[in-house]
């Protein structure tokens, strides 16, 4: 990914943050010789650096993916900035926003009790907080058979790059200048991308 240095985020607690409060990923890789992509929920392993997430079987993504070198891109907000926000007319539209990509390796499994333990923590992850719903022996038999539909894998994170393109190329008094314009947007990426750049702009 093009990062100028200005917006790169390196920091790894950061960017394992930024992953598991945007779970939702796109996939790429190369199948039959074309690129492909699936949106995909991911659940990371901050301790171990895993990603793991399933494929519906009938996606044949999985079936030539072992071996390759992979992305996985994670978005966050993102909105536009109006060049008449500024002191000067002698600028550009641009768009402000964060993300993530991170590269490895897939490793299918196959082992039926890992798969199963990955939707248990893939559900813990999403459902909301006290939700009743859970994966147990109330529904196992029902759990088991779905789980013969899918092709559950994990990813080691080799590599992982994070960019918050938040105006940093821009003086102080410019970034509050959009800020304010964005805080009183009613769209909600806009007031997240405004809450960053008053975050990163007190840093």
């Amino acid at each position: 990914m093009y990062i100028p240095k200005a917006f790169l985020v390196e920091d790894r607690a950061q960017l394992f943050d930024f992953i598991n409060a945007n779970g939702f990923g796109i996939l790429f890789s190369t199948h039959n010789n074309s690129p492909y992509a699936s949106h995909l929920p991911f659940l990371l392993d901050r301790e171990e650096e895993y990603l793991y997430s399933h494929f519906a079987k009938p996606n044949e993504q999985w079936k030539d993916i072992e071996g390759q070198e992979v992305m996985i891109v994670f978005s966050g907000p993102h909105t536009y900035i109006s060049p008449s926000w500024y002191e000067t007319d002698q600028s550009v539209p641009t768009w402000n926003y964060v993300a993530a990509h991170v590269y490895g390796r897939i490793e299918i499994i196959n082992d039926q009790n890992e798969i199963i333990r990955s939707l248990e923590k893939l559900v813990q992850k999403y459902e909301k907080p006290g939700s009743s719903y859970k994966l147990n022996e109330s529904n196992k038999m029902f759990v088991d058979g779905l789980s013969r539909g899918i092709v559950t894998f994990r990813m080691k994170i080799d590599k992982i790059e994070g960019k918050w393109k938040l105006s940093q190329n821009h003086s102080a008094e410019r970034q509050r200048r959009v800020i304010e314009q964005l805080e009183e947007s009613k769209d909600q990426d806009a007031r997240e991308i405004s809450a960053l750049m008053k975050r990163n702009l007190l840093l």
